[in-house]
């Protein structure tokens, strides 16, 4: 047998390394991207939607780590930085609240609850305005008024009135306050639909108008829409 170091063994090799090493690995190469071209072993691939996705939070990814070094202290000045963003927008909404969309159509004035008089919608604005809840005593001093002029007949008890109608219809009998109810059903509107807050100056100005209206005579020239007799 020729020695391993003989002139035979190294005549093998000198002809193996002549053959190009890539002249048998060509067609296996094509043979093996044929096979795995086949429809089959692409069932489970990620579809086009997940592949954008990937490679939009690759991007993401990217992204951050860039901003990562650009921030001074790294990572962690990163996260400082996210921190004080989120903490800001949390006091702005905090403090601005939720942005209002338009406000709600304007409901009936009394609501669903049981009639009561005039007497009592005063007596329960006083309380509410006592306690400091504007809103509330400016509602109730609204109904107020309106049931004022229903007892006094100058307008007819109608279920659903709003408050924009009850001025509108009392401005006839009552012309010289036509100004004053429009402004009172306005401030009734704005807190009640139009997320507004009262206050004691509000409450005053309806106390006042509903003080004036119990003074006030009506003129009866022609019939009022709305009104009895």
């Amino acid at each position: 047998m020729p020695a391993t170091g003989g002139p035979a063994a190294w005549a093998v090799r000198a002809t193996n390394d002549d053959v190009p090493l890539d002249t048998p690995r060509v067609p296996a190469r094509e043979a093996a991207e044929r096979e795995l071209s086949r429809p089959e072993y692409h069932e489970n691939d990620p579809n086009l939607l997940q592949r954008a996705l990937d490679t939009f939070w690759d991007w993401v990814s990217r992204l951050f780590d860039s901003a990562a070094g650009a921030t001074p202290g790294g990572p962690l000045g990163l996260v400082v930085v996210t921190v004080a963003v989120l903490a800001l927008l949390g006091a702005l909404w905090w403090r601005l609240g939720t942005p209002r969309r338009t406000p709600a159509p304007a409901g009936s004035l009394f609501g669903d609850d049981r009639p009561r008089s005039a007497a009592q919608h005063r007596a329960a604005a006083e309380e509410h305005a006592a306690a400091g809840r504007w809103n509330q005593a400016v509602q109730e001093r609204m109904r107020a008024i309106v049931r004022s002029l229903e007892e006094r007949a100058l307008l007819e008890p109608r279920p659903g009135r709003t408050a924009d109608e009850a001025a509108a219809e009392a401005g006839h009998p009552l012309p010289a306050h036509a100004d004053e109810l429009r402004t009172a059903a306005r401030v009734f509107d704005d807190v009640t639909y139009g997320g507004r807050t009262a206050d004691r100056a509000a409450y005053q100005r309806l106390t006042d108008t509903d003080t004036a209206l119990q003074r006030a005579k009506p003129v009866l020239t022609s019939p009022a829409p709305g009104a009895a007799g």
